[in-house]
């Protein structure tokens, strides 16, 4: 089909990206031989530029269509014709960044009432998309005010970013992985939005019945015994590939997943085993838990847990201590936590309690520039 337009335009702030924003892009994308897409952000939003491009360009991969970031620092006047002219150099800086030199520009798509103004000033034809909101009733001031009631809205990358992560720790036979399927499992329960409510395992254990798997094959391959968990030896960097194996799964999940996340133990945990195994800190692993995007952290307590001794722990005389260290760390970090005891149920309900009140508070982002 032959391109109604040889270059269109789209202009906005995605803060954050929705449905609406790309069905716009899509629209352009059809009806024009290039598309350019002017991500102009403020310096005080609270969501990166970097982050918003990289939505658009997974959610957006077609060859002719181009993403091009930019800081727009210019406050927002539509009746004032010195601020419009200053946005319209802002928004060619941008194109001449993406191009080289800024290239002309026939068609202008949007949704917004700004839009035939944008386009005179370009020099270009306006085409409006569904401005009444109809097909997609959405915009980034309803995502900011409530991201759950939006969610059906926004991409899985998106998704990602917002979703309220929340961690359960705690020492060996203390009951975290229990409760953090309980707990995701309950939410899931409430149903709508809520009803992909997931929860990521331990993969820590996964690596280590591998681990010890492979030293099983290899000695059976050279003669010599069979060894057992105590056997095995560990390094620094083993630790490091756990820690960012168990984000990339926590990442995988929150991108197909509700608003809310439940996480069986997080990269501090594997500082913490990294410190019991080798007596060092591991500098990788705490600025891998320093970069996490988490909430909110569930410690549960071993007292009033008998031990259960499943072949892949320490014992009881570790956990108590183990125990301190994750209480300690927890406080001293200053990390937003509850310490749940007591019954199954009793812990359950704690901590469904403490996850209600983050959710309650809501998001927080930093108001656009007015």
């Amino acid at each position: 089909m032959t391109a109604a337009f040889s270059h269109g335009l789209v202009i906005g702030k995605f803060y954050p990206p929705h449905a609406g924003h790309h069905h716009l892009i899509d629209t352009a994308a059809e009806r024009c031989a290039q598309v350019t897409v002017v991500v102009a952000a403020s310096s005080v939003e609270s969501i990166p530029l970097a982050c918003r491009t990289a939505w658009l360009r997974e959610a957006h991969p077609q060859p002719h269509v181009v993403i091009a970031p930019v800081v727009d620092d210019v406050e927002i006047d539509y009746d004032d014709p010195e601020i419009w002219s200053a946005h319209v150099e802002v928004f060619r800086h941008a194109l001449a960044l993406a191009y080289g030199s800024a290239p002309v520009i026939d068609a202008v798509f949007s949704s917004e009432t700004y839009g035939p103004e944008l386009a005179r000033r370009f020099a270009a034809a306006h085409v409006g998309v569904d401005p009444a909101r109809e097909r997609f009733p959405v915009s980034g001031t309803r995502v900011r005010e409530d991201p759950g009631a939006a969610w059906p809205w926004l991409r899985p990358a998106v998704r990602a970013y917002l979703a309220r992560r929340v961690v359960v720790v705690g020492a060996e036979s203390s009951g975290t992985t229990t409760l953090a399927r309980a707990l995701a499992a309950c939410f899931a329960a409430r149903g709508g939005v809520w009803a992909a409510t997931r929860w990521v395992p331990e993969y820590g254990r996964t690596y280590c019945e591998e681990k010890l798997a492979s030293a099983r094959r290899a000695a059976k391959e050279s003669g010599r015994p069979e060894p057992w968990l105590d056997d095995l030896r560990w390094d620094s960097g083993e630790f490091t590939v756990i820690a960012e194996r168990q984000l990339a799964w926590e990442d995988a999940a929150a991108r197909s997943g509700s608003p809310l996340l439940v996480c069986d133990t997080d990269a501090l945990t594997t500082s913490l085993w990294h410190e019991r195994y080798l007596g060092t800190v591991s500098g990788d692993v705490l600025q891998m838990h320093e970069r996490a995007r988490h909430d909110l952290w569930i410690h549960t307590s071993v007292e009033g847990v008998p031990f259960e001794q499943d072949g892949w722990r320490d014992g009881e005389h570790i956990r108590h201590g183990m125990d301190r260290r994750f209480r300690q760390e927890l406080a001293d970090r200053e990390l937003p936590h509850v310490v749940v005891t007591g019954s199954p149920d009793d812990r359950l309900a704690a901590a469904v309690q403490a996850v209600d009140a983050l959710l309650g508070a809501g998001w927080t982002f930093t108001r656009p520039l007015a």
